[in-house]
This record gives structure tokens, C-alpha cells and sequence, in this order.
């Protein structure tokens, strides 16, 4: 969906206010900031119904009343800057999305997307599962009874015909000599979201001078270099080393 037609409602309001011979009337803004807000309460709605939150979800995090969210997606009131950028954190959109003129998938089309990707996850955590198993050169049997749980059941598992509960992959993964990480998703969009998370998480870590030099775009080079010499053989590296001590001597 765009928003061709409200904003070509909004140039008709302007040029609703000029004469036949051009001159100029007094300026509408009721009419404007009424059709604004309309646009912005689809773009929250649409947001927040693609993240398939409620209401009272995005009340909850904004301190505010359900009526009062639901009053910003009629366009009957307007929300603060502020409280659009929790919005668009919470809803995992950027802030432009709230000024922009194109809507997100449809409801039924993100439910249908997000069940799919559900079931092709849970056929890739069992084919990953079934692998690790015949690596370590187990049967179902014998890691079943490893794990305490029945030879039907780990089979279900693997056949992704029933997810696996997280206490059960986490035992599962321990007898087949993986980690959680190993059944990760790290090839579509969702997964290098995760990984970016993770990558975050530890750089935020790091301590204040190393997260400010290299969120400085005018230290790549020197991060490059770094990670060039990470890349190369120890004993080249222990080479280099030796030539710089032979150069400061």
C-alpha cells in the first residue's frame, strides 16, 4: 500500500485554497494536519500488526492507555517524537518508517510468512540434529536414552514433524557433542539479524576508547589491517615481528 492518494488529497487541499486566476487564499492546516495524522496512524498500525503486537503491548511500553494507541491509528490523535522512536525499537522498524508513504506486509501475509518459516525450521533443527547424531555414530535409540526421552520422540524431532523444546534440544545437543549455536539459523534475513545482535552485544562490551575507534568511519583502514594480519599463517606473522624488531634496533 501507498499513500499516493492522501497525499494527492493534500496538494487538492492547497490548491483548494487558491482562486481560478491563481491568488492566494489562507492555507487550510486543520485539513492538513487531519490527513497527516491519518497517514501516520496506518504507518503504527501497519507496524505494529506486522510485528503482531497488541494494543496494550505498545501501551505498556509507552505508559500510555491502549485507547490512547488506538487513537493514534485512527489519526484522532497524534503521538510525540519520543514516543515513536520507543514505537519503532519496540517494533523493530526504523524511525523513517512513521514519515515514509509505504506500508509493511499485509497482516495475514506476515502471520502466513512467519508460520512457514516455523515449519521449515523446525525440518532444518531435525536434519541438523539427525546429522550430529550419525557423526558421533549413534542410533535413535541410544541417544534417546541418553537424553530420557523415547526413541518416538527424538524421531518426531528429527523429522521436524514436532518442534523441539529448548530443554530438550539443549540435552539432545550435549550428547551429540554440539552447541546451541550449531542449530542456529544464520542464512536468511532473520539470522544475520540475530548474529548482528549477537556481534553487538559484544561490542558493547568492549571498552569505551576501542568501541569509539572503531565506530569512527576514518579508522577502517587501521580495522582492516588488523583484520588482514588476523588472516595471515602464525609463522609470517612471527616473521613480521622479527623484521619490525630488527628495524627499531
Amino acid at each position: 500500500m501507498d499513500f499516493g492518494d492522501l497525499a494527492s488529497r493534500l496538494k487538492k487541499a492547497r490548491e483548494k485554497e487558491r482562486g481560478d486566476k491563481g491568488e492566494d487564499r489562507p492555507f487550510d492546516f486543520e485539513e492538513s494536519y487531519r490527513l497527516r495524522g491519518k497517514m501516520l496512524g496506518v504507518l503504527i498500525r501497519d507496524a505494529r500488526m506486522a510485528a503482531s503486537r497488541t494494543l496494550e503491548d505498545c501501551a505498556n511500553i509507552l505508559g500510555v492507555n491502549p485507547q490512547d494507541v488506538e487513537s493514534w491509528e485512527f489519526g484522532n490523535s497524534v503521538p510525540s517524537l519520543p514516543q515513536l522512536e520507543l514505537l519503532a525499537y519496540y517494533l523493530d522498524v526504523p524511525i523513517s518508517h512513521f514519515w515514509g508513504q509505504t506500508t509493511l506486509q499485509a497482516e495475514g501475509k506476515a502471520v502466513e510468512a512467519q508460520g512457514e518459516y516455523l515449519k521449515l525450521r523446525d525440518r532444518m533443527v531435525g536434519a541438523l540434529l539427525r546429522q550430529a547424531r550419525e557423526g558421533v555414530g549413534k542410533s535413535v535409540e541410544e541417544l534417546a536414552q541418553a537424553a530420557n526421552l523415547s526413541a518416538e520422540q527424538v524421531a518426531t524431532y528429527e523429522l521436524g514433524e514436532t518442534p523441539v523444546p529448548m530443554h530438550h534440544l539443549t540435552v539432545l545437543a550435549s550428547h551429540v557433542g554440539k552447541n546451541l549455536n550449531y542449530f542456529l539459523e544464520s542464512s536468511s534475513q532473520l539470522g544475520e539479524l540475530l548474529a548482528i545482535r549477537e556481534m553487538w552485544k559484544h561490542f558493547t562490551k568492549l571498552p569505551q576508547p576501542l568501541r569509539e575507534f572503531a565506530a569512527n568511519p576514518t579508522n577502517i583502514g587501521f580495522i582492516e589491517l588488523a583484520y588482514m594480519l588476523s588472516q595471515m599463517p602464525a609463522d609470517k606473522l612471527r616473521k613480521m615481528g622479527e623484521s619490525m624488531l630488527d628495524i627499531t634496533m
